[in-house]
């Protein structure tokens, strides 16, 4: 359903320019998340419309245009130079990107790297295939820190059926083990 947008122009002055802002917030911040995919980036970006609306508000000319078309002029404004920003950046990171020489300790973290990843894909591909209630069992006790006891009171079950669903839980993921870093065996002790 698409925002009907004020006809209140902008106004230099607080007062009038916080009516501005109040009419057109949710306008703008509706054009702008749907072109970021971060919170955070939508709402400095949000802002920074806003700073550079107010910055300029007494050069608008009703004339060549209704308030909203050019807050959208600016949001665009805003966005184009976010992005160039953006491009600019990554392209500058790529070309000094690899131009230190990794040493044998820098490529044995690497690999280890790599090794624990792989490792905890295999392991979030094995607790995704567990059943709910072997799953919803290991969660509250690996996870959320619950003991069995707690864990089987808090999804309405007797102790020795959530002892038993730990059990199986654990034993369908010991398969998995990372080779670097903390165990699978150690973080499935801390659910027993």
């Amino acid at each position: 359903m698409p925002t009907e947008h004020p006809t209140v122009p902008p106004a230099p002055d607080p007062a009038g320019f916080a009516e501005f802002y109040r009419q057109n917030f949710a306008a703008v911040l509706g054009f702008v998340t749907r072109r970021t995919d971060s919170v955070h980036l939508a709402a400095d970006l949000t802002a920074d419309v806003f700073l550079t609306a107010l910055e300029q508000a007494d050069g608008y000319d009703a004339r060549r245009g209704t308030p909203a078309a050019w807050l959208y002029g600016i949001a665009r404004n805003v966005l184009a130079a976010h992005f160039r920003g953006s491009a600019r950046e990554r392209h500058a990171v790529s070309r000094i990107a690899g131009h230190r020489m990794l040493d044998e300790q820098d490529a044995a973290v690497i690999e280890a790297r790599i090794d624990a990843d792989r490792a905890a894909r295999q392991l979030a591909g094995r607790h995704a295939a567990l059943s709910e209630p072997l799953r919803a069992v290991l969660d509250l006790v690996a996870l959320d820190g619950l003991t069995v006891r707690e864990a089987a009171q808090a999804l309405g079950i007797g102790a020795a059926t959530a002892r038993m669903r730990l059990h199986r839980a654990r034993k369908a993921l010991k398969g998995v083990a990372p080779q670097t870093g903390p165990s699978l065996n150690t973080l499935l002790e801390v659910a027993s």
